[in-house]
């Protein structure tokens, strides 16, 4: 894995030898040899991860990491800070400073490049929601840009497997520190069995679980779709070096040592679930920026992009199958004289109560969009001129049964839709398939509006039919 590192260090002998070892292990470094250098390289080249030296002359790494998380456009970027300092105090505020680890001078190769690659496996992760996010603010979603240091990381679902009962007790009276729902359970059967029920922001599991596996089942975590993301705080003896190694390989997101120091426990725990939830932001974004890309965001319904799109597909797969696939297109008669005489405000809530009862009477297969405007469409696959026909008028009908009540018409209004209809051939694509319903639509219209026409081999053919629509009359109350 390549990714680029920055090392911090007022003491050249130490920049050269970590420079030395990351590019054996082909990453690609650059240096800063003080705080105020260091925040000018985070900015001009965007480093993948950070290795932060926290005593140096002037501006500490405490202060520079403190800048580095406070950043919107850095807070995202990983932070190891490398010390001489050993006290489980300088640990601490090395993490409430927002530092991502804590490695004791002289360091540990192995321990710190499985750090180093766990960490930047989770920045290039961040990273693609970020653009993602981007994408969303482009799209109108609001981006959030809270730093990751403020992100309430209380009330957190949490799970502990410890088998040791010393252990899980001081596990989970500390975390309650933060009003965290904890189970704890000791062994790994129960684990996956609390897994499968609800979804946890952090799982505490001790490596050295007795006759069981831990690594194995962090391992399978990772494998699961829904325990793929679940921060794995690890906690293990000192001379589990090696095993701790591999399970940074396999996913685990942290580590904690014994004997358990309750504020540096309260540190990591916090860490890994500010970072979850600030990956849920990001994803939960994306989702909000796809359905307004998808959807029409008045009706709720599929847009024409959308539907443009998997109407394509559509036609391939039956296509391919045989089966027959019918495209309905209709939109509102005389929808202009609504809007006209009570206003664009009622001529929205008409389209929403138009469409809430179109989704009700069509059939759970058939897909529902709005086109534009007063335009709409329905494609229902599976589904023959004959049976196509049958739920055209029925629709027809239904739409126009009740009438449209709104603040500018208490009485109501009747509203009745004009539709075209046809089935697929085997020489159409989308855009022809759509013409044919769209031609038989206008045929519709011409005829008298609320009836029901079917392009059928080049042929007109009605289908259905109420009352010829009448414009709408008033005018919009004063």
């Amino acid at each position: 894995m390549t990714a680029r590192v920055l090392v911090v260090d007022d003491l050249k002998p130490n920049v050269k030898l970590l420079e030395a070892k990351l590019t054996a292990e082909y990453f690609d470094v650059i240096t800063a040899s003080d705080g105020p250098s260091a925040l000018v390289a985070v900015d001009e080249h965007s480093p993948d991860i950070i290795l932060l030296d926290v005593m140096m002359p002037g501006m500490d790494g405490f202060e520079v990491c403190r800048r580095i998380k406070e950043n919107p456009a850095t807070m995202h970027i990983p932070v190891i800070m490398v010390t001489a300092l050993s006290d489980s105090t300088d640990r601490v505020r090395g993490l409430e400073s927002g530092a991502d680890d804590f490695l004791t001078k002289p360091v540990n190769d192995t321990a710190m490049f499985a750090r180093v690659r766990s960490l930047v496996r989770l920045k290039m992760m961040t990273d693609e929601w970020r653009l993602r996010e981007q994408t969303s603010g482009q799209l109108g979603v609001i981006r959030n840009e809270e730093p990751l240091s403020t992100v309430d990381a209380s009330h957190a679902q949490v799970l502990v497997v410890e088998d040791s009962r010393v252990d899980s007790a001081k596990i989970v009276d500390t975390l309650a520190q933060d009003n965290d729902d904890v189970i704890a359970v000791t062994n790994l059967t129960d684990a996956e069995a609390q897994l499968a029920e609800k979804r946890f922001e952090l799982v505490v599991i001790n490596l050295r679980l007795r006759q069981e596996d831990a690594l194995r089942f962090c391992s399978h975590m990772r494998a699961k779709e829904v325990t793929r993301a679940t921060p794995i705080l690890m906690v293990a003896e000192e001379d589990d070096t090696d095993r701790l190694a591999k399970g940074l390989d396999l996913g685990i997101n942290d580590y904690l040592i014994k004997p358990i120091d309750r504020n540096e426990l309260l540190a990591r725990s916090r860490t890994q679930i500010r970072r979850q939830r600030y990956q849920d932001r990001l994803r939960d974004n994306y989702e909000r920026s796809l359905a307004m890309a998808l959807t029409d965001s008045l009706t709720g319904l599929y847009n024409r992009r959308y539907v443009t799109a998997h109407l394509g597909g559509m036609i391939e797969q039956h296509a391919r199958s045989g089966k027959p696939l019918s495209l309905l297109v209709f939109d509102i008669d005389f929808f202009k004289t609504v809007n006209d005489s009570y206003g664009h405000a009622a001529g929205d809530e008409v389209l929403i109560e138009l469409s809430q009862r179109v989704v009700k009477n069509v059939r759970n297969v058939d897909m529902v969009a709005r086109m534009g405007g007063e335009e709409f469409m329905v494609i229902m696959p599976d589904t023959d001129m004959e049976i196509a026909a049958l739920i055209s008028d029925r629709l027809r009908d239904y739409v126009s049964m009740d009438p449209y009540v709104f603040q500018e018409q208490p009485e109501g209004i009747t509203i009745s839709i004009s539709i075209g209809l046809t089935t697929m051939q085997s020489d159409d694509d989308a855009d022809s398939l759509f013409k044919k319903a769209d031609d038989a639509l206008y045929e519709a219209k011409r005829q008298g509006r609320n009836r029901v026409v079917a392009w059928i081999e080049g042929e007109m053919v009605l289908k259905g039919a109420g009352e010829p629509a009448q414009p709408h009359g008033g005018r919009k109350p004063v």
